[in-house]
Parts: structure tokens; sequence; C-alpha cells
């Protein structure tokens, strides 16, 4: 099976994804009620019982809303940074001390043969991380919730094999939307979310001969659309001189509403 993952869903609503080689599953984020992670987890087909462990990204309610839940229904070990668990003690009320796992923003932690690795990135709130996952010479990274694409983030997230990268906005859309002015302001600040042209930009710094595919995740759902969002950051590459070819498939969508696929890392090519 090799490294593979499946999006359960991405996006204001609701965060969460599932990392999986031959031995290990993990669950990163956990944005959905514990009912609709199960309901998601049985599309895959997943046993929700055999997660092994869960990793939090930062502690907003669309990446941790389900997660207490969750995490005390199947006394699931969770991972997160130290400013992160003191942020998330009301969500998280009722998960067992010995299940309380404190990992460092920039550490990592090993279930046999796979590594994940976190990161620092911007985003308005206590520590946000982003992961990396590594097995087998292959390499899955997860970049969304941030508002600008750091040389640090960069040097985490290059050469890597599959990215899911955010596109949450299109800046015009926002503009004009009907959010108030000071969501807006948060929204387009270095601490807010990656729109589709920043996504782009972001892009064709780390595209590589190595990079299969990417997930374009987090799309607003008042001010973005899947395809302004592809065609933006298609835009950006080939004024960089990027040129996707269309049977590579390479820009590949996510949803709010519903799992993606299963994505086996180590293909260039999935159905």
């Amino acid at each position: 099976m090799g490294l593979r993952f499946t999006i359960l869903a991405s996006g204001s609503t609701g965060n969460a994804t599932i990392v999986q080689t031959d031995d290990v599953t993990l669950l990163i984020d956990a944005g959905l009620s514990a009912k609709k992670l199960e309901e998601r987890m049985r599309e895959r087909g997943i046993d929700a019982s055999d997660i092994d462990a869960a990793f939090v990204t930062h502690e907003h309610a669309d990446h941790v809303k389900g997660l207490g839940a969750f995490a005390r229904k199947y006394e699931l070990p969770v991972y997160a940074n130290e400013a992160t668990w003191s942020a998330m003690e009301r969500q998280t009320a009722g998960i067992a001390d010995a299940n309380r796992k404190i990992v460092a923003t920039g550490g990592e932690i090993e279930f046999g043969g796979l590594v994940v690795r976190s990161y620092p990135i911007s985003h308005d709130a206590a520590e946000p991380v982003g992961y990396c996952f590594h097995e087998g010479g292959y390499k899955l990274s997860l970049v969304t919730d941030l508002g600008y694409f750091s040389d640090k983030v960069k040097e985490a997230v290059i050469d890597s094999d599959v990215v899911v990268l955010e596109a949450n906005h299109d800046v015009e859309m926002l503009r004009m939307g009907r959010y108030p002015w000071n969501i807006k302001r948060r929204i387009l600040s270095d601490v807010g979310h990656l729109s589709n042209e920043a996504a782009g930009e972001a892009l064709a710094e780390l595209m590589t001969d190595r990079t299969k595919r990417v997930y374009l995740a987090h799309l607003s759902l008042d001010h973005n659309m899947q395809d302004l969002a592809r065609m933006t950051v298609e835009s950006i590459l080939e004024s960089r001189g990027i040129f996707l070819k269309k049977d590579d498939d390479v820009l590949k969508p996510t949803w709010h509403d519903r799992a993606t696929p299963w994505d086996d890392v180590t293909r260039r090519v999935i159905g």
C-alpha cells in the first residue's frame, strides 16, 4: 500500500485528513462532528476504531470541533504542541492525560516507517503548524491555514511528491463579499489565509520534477470556486514558465461535503 491519504473534508466548515501506511492510520485534525468523521471514514473503507493517533494543526473550531468526542470514544492519543493544547482546553476536556501527547513545533514522531514532522506557519492561532509525512522515500505535505508562504514553509515542504495547498479565496470576490471588513482584513492579512494568487506563487516555488499532484484546499464557499482557483493557479504557473500537461492532471480538487478518493503518494498517476 505504501503512503496514501484521503481528505475527509476541507474548508471553513470543517477539516480532516487520513494519512495511512501498511502499519499505521493517522487522523490529521478533526473539524467535523465525531458522527460525521465516522461517516466519512466508512465511505473510504476505514473503521474509526482503527485510527492509531490524531495530530492537530491548530485550535480553531473547523479543525478541532469533533476532536474531544472522537478521542474520548476511541481512547485516541492526540499530538499537538503545548500552546495548542492550552488553547483548545475547552474542546478537549475529558481526554485522558495519558493520551495528551506534546510534540514540539519542528519536532518529529515516528510510527513504524512513517515519520511525521511539524513546521511553523503564520496564522491567527496560538502556535499553528503544518505537517509533512515521510515514508519509504516519499513525502506528503499539508500546507493550509497560513497567511503567507514563508521561506521556512518552503524549506519544510519542498521536494514533496504530493502537496495539499491552501487556495482559500479570490481576492476580488472577498473584497466584494458580504463579510464585515474586520473579517476580510483578517483573511487578507499575514495571519489569515492564502488566496488563489498566493497559492499559485507558492506553487511556482515548490514545483520540481518530483511533484506529482497538488490538491487545492480550504476553498471558501463564499469567496471562491474550484474552477476559478484552478485557472488562477495555472495562469500564475504559466507566467513563471511552468506549463502543466492536461493528461497529468496535477491540480486536484477538495470538498467540504465529501471525501477525496484515496491517493497513493507513491504513484505518478492515480485513477
